[in-house]
Parts: structure tokens; C-alpha cells; sequence
């Protein structure tokens, strides 16, 4: 599927409860199934550009930005940088729209989002994807991130934007042409007013990041939220993040899970795989019927 205008014509935004200005995205023909997409710890809605625009063919779906990403507002206070702060935001554009259930499919801190949701009101999903996340990090890859999480060195070009890129997840996503890297880099990075490529989040969040290891709680007892929602687990093949053994603890404590592992694709896989988008329909049309 190669026509994303739907896609980039469907911009709107709200406020959020301490006024910040939103930005989501909303497209697709039917008001009754509804999906929602949340994106990674840095990223934003254009990581969803290609399932959006295949999912909206029969769903509504919606792709917000959360706050400090993207083309939504950054908060002047790091410390909202956080899921239970994303959770409301989502909650809050939820009721604004008047929708009452969806379908959550995660990507890496949008997974953990949809963990906090369901924690909080689970009668609200009736579905999530949990795109190459889980309860546990493993500590090898979190320190792998904090390294480079809003910290990479500022870039000239498209064509460095699309080599940095390259170069940060070069060992976890195989086979990508010049043109994919491209692609990646222009839903990473916007123009500035010197008309150069920028980091695309707020600078802060790297502070966020840092402190990730100090929240207190158990995160597994945010998984068991999920033993009454279908759940769908993508892992990528040679993801630090998803490990294997944690994979495996996650279909012992939920046999009813099901899971996917995506080949070449560490974390995260795109969601333009063919393995991907097949993991996910027949999901869908599974807990959607």
C-alpha cells in the first residue's frame, strides 16, 4: 500500500487535562471497531503510517502523538514524562471522541501504556498488541537506549539524518534500502527554521529516560491487567529488549497469550512486515468478529 494521504490529512488536536496541545491523527470509514496506535519512548504517530493506512481499509484508527513528541506540545515539567501521565492524556482523547472501547496496539512504551490502561479499566479494550515489549527489560538493551535517547549529536542533512538513523538501528533492522533509511529518518527528525533535520521529541525526555530505573512498583503485576484482554506479543528475532527467556515468562504466566516472533527485526519491528501485518489482521479479525 503506497498512498499514506489519508493518513497525512487526518491531523486534528485536544487538550489535555493540564492544558497541554495535543495532536492526534483519525482515519478510516468505521466508527464501530476502533484501533488505537502508540508509538515508542522517542517516536511519534508516523511510525504508523503504513499499518494505519492498511487497518483504516476497515477500522477507524488513531494515532496520537504523546506529549513532548512530534507535533504535540512539550511540557516544561520532565517529571510528565510518564505512563501514568500518557495514560490519562489517551484516556483524555478517548472521552473526547465519545469512544467507549478499543484495540491498543503498543510499540515499546505505547505497549507499556496499554498495560497501564488496562490496569486502570480493562472493560474499555478489547484487544492489544504488545509490539516488542513486556513487563521486563532486559538491562543490556535499557542501557543501550539511554545511550543514544534524545542524546545523538545534531545532523547537516536529510542524508545525514537517514545515516544517523542507520547507524543507531542498523543491528536490529536488516535488509533496509537507502530510501527505507530515508523514510525512518523523516519520521524521526523534522525540518528547523535553519531548514535542518532535528530530533523530532523533546530534549527533556532524555532526562525521563535516565530515571526510568528509580520507578517503584511491579511492572508484572501491570501484565496480569491483561489476563482478561486477547493479547497479541510481537518479538522481534534480535530484539535487547524482548528477550527470548522474558518472552517465554510472559506465555507461562498468560497461557492464553498468543505471540510472534518477526524475523530480521530486533527492536522494534516496523509493522510493515509481511509477518507483522499478518500477525496483526488475523488478531484483529479474531477478537473484532
Amino acid at each position: 500500500m503506497n498512498n499514506y494521504q489519508g493518513f497525512y490529512n487526518s491531523t486534528h488536536h485536544y487538550l489535555s487535562d493540564d492544558g497541554l496541545e495535543l495532536f492526534y491523527r483519525d482515519i478510516g470509514n468505521n466508527k464501530n471497531d476502533v484501533i488505537l496506535c502508540l508509538p515508542g519512548l522517542t517516536r511519534n504517530s508516523r511510525d504508523f503510517e503504513k499499518l494505519a493506512s492498511y487497518l483504516a481499509l476497515n477500522y477507524r484508527v488513531i494515532c496520537p502523538d504523546l506529549r513532548g513528541r512530534g507535533f504535540s506540545e512539550h511540557d516544561m515539567n520532565w517529571q510528565n514524562y510518564h505512563p501514568l501521565t500518557y495514560a490519562n492524556d489517551i484516556w483524555t482523547l478517548l472521552n473526547k471522541l465519545s469512544i467507549n472501547k478499543v484495540a491498543i496496539i503498543g510499540t515499546s512504551l505505547g505497549g507499556l501504556i496499554a498495560m497501564v490502561m488496562a490496569s486502570q479499566d480493562s472493560s474499555r479494550l478489547d484487544g492489544v498488541v504488545l509490539n516488542d515489549i513486556g513487563p521486563e527489560i532486559d538491562p543490556k538493551g535499557l542501557e543501550r537506549i539511554k545511550k543514544y535517547a534524545g542524546l545523538l549529536p545534531p545532523v547537516e542533512s536529510w542524508t545525514q539524518a537517514a545515516q544517523q538513523t542507520k547507524q543507531v538501528y542498523g543491528s536490529w533492522l536488516k535488509g533496509l534500502s537507502d530510501d527505507q533509511w530515508l523514510i525512518l529518518a523523516r519520521r524521526s527528525y523534522r525540518e528547523n527554521s535553519q531548514n535542518k533535520p532535528v530530533l523530532d521529541m523533546d530534549e527533556n525526555i532524555s532526562t525521563a529516560i535516565k530515571r526510568l530505573g528509580a520507578q517503584k512498583g511491579d511492572p508484572w503485576q501491570l501484565f496480569e491487567a491483561l489476563e482478561n484482554i486477547e493479547t497479541l506479543v510481537l518479538r522481534g528475532e534480535l530484539s535487547d529488549i524482548l528477550t527470548d527467556k522474558i518472552l517465554q515468562k510472559m506465555l507461562k504466566t498468560n497461557p492464553k497469550l498468543i505471540s510472534a516472533v518477526i524475523p530480521d527485526r530486533g527492536h522494534v519491528p516496523l509493522l510493515d512486515e509481511e509477518t507483522s501485518l499478518s500477525a496483526i489482521n488475523k488478531f484483529l479479525k479474531r477478537i473484532k468478529t
